[in-house]
């Protein structure tokens, strides 16, 4: 019987420029907006990659012709890239004013590393609010008002570092933490930090290294923060703990005793998300 539907992928942004900041953006951050670009054969066409738009649509091509592709939204298939891909060609295609709702079931079809000029690089740019889901040519009535309010008391305290590439802080409730999407093999990510954590230099200045999580296959380590840390607060010390962490997963002789006991812990608190 003939497949219809896509296969399950691992990591289904690997090959897009900015991979760690693709799952961030799907699974870490709760209101931002990033840069991409369609090939030449699918327009050329400059779109919004966006966390998330109204009702969980699955896209939008705005009244003003801008066309915005949300993350994070429910996976049809086993490849969040094609849904993505899927999406974001019905949109394309739509009357501006259109929302896409949803994509329904499943078929085969082009992946976003199909569909996107991956020499465009992906920016990414944390917003406080989701104003950037209308027309700036929108008549903003009350309710529409009340209706967008409401929705930016739900996003969490988040900014994006400039210390070392998809490190975002976040504030949630009373506590801080930095949640570092990383771009390496998950094995050799879980190495250096077992090797780091083994000799207890897995944390810097205030902050302690508490585990990690996978996400669309990439490890993502989580540090607690000093209480009311500031995201300007931890730029400079992570910024000396960064070659710290790439010469541990840099080296790659056997894990001593030590190490791999720290491994074993690690991989046993560990959580995936989706």
């Amino acid at each position: 019987m003939a497949k219809n539907t896509p296969d399950f992928v691992l990591r289904p942004f690997e090959g897009l420029p900015g991979e760690p900041d693709w799952v961030a953006l799907r699974e870490l951050v709760p209101a931002a907006t990033a840069t991409a670009r369609t090939t030449a054969e699918h327009g050329a066409r400059d779109v919004v990659v966006t966390t998330v738009l109204p009702n969980s649509w699955a896209a939008l091509h705005r009244t003003d012709g801008v066309v915005l592709v949300a993350l994070q939204t429910g996976t049809s298939s086993g490849d969040a890239s094609h849904d993505v891909a899927t999406a974001l060609l019905l949109a394309l295609d739509a009357e501006p004013g259109t929302a896409i709702e949803t994509i329904g079931l499943p078929t085969p079809g082009p992946r976003l590393q199909d569909v996107l000029d991956l020499s465009v690089p992906f920016e990414v740019t944390v917003q406080e609010s989701f104003a950037y889901w209308l027309d700036p040519s929108t008549d903003v009535t009350p309710d529409l008002q009340a209706a967008l309010e409401e929705a930016d008391a739900g996003i969490i305290d988040t900014r994006r570092l400039a210390a070392a590439e998809s490190a975002y802080w976040c504030r949630m409730g009373a506590r801080e933490y930095l949640r570092w999407a990383q771009p390496a093999d998950e094995q050799v990510v879980l190495d250096g930090l077992s090797r780091l954590h083994a000799r207890r230099e897995s944390g810097f200045d205030d902050a302690k290294f508490i585990g990690y999580f996978r996400a669309a296959g990439i490890v993502v380590p989580v540090w607690e923060l000093a209480r009311g840390s500031e995201a300007d607060d931890v730029e400079k010390p992570l910024a000396a703990f960064v070659p710290r962490l790439e010469a541990a997963m840099a080296d790659d002789t056997p894990l001593d005793a030590n190490a791999r006991r720290a491994r074993a812990g690690l991989v046993a608190r560990q959580v995936t998300l989706r």
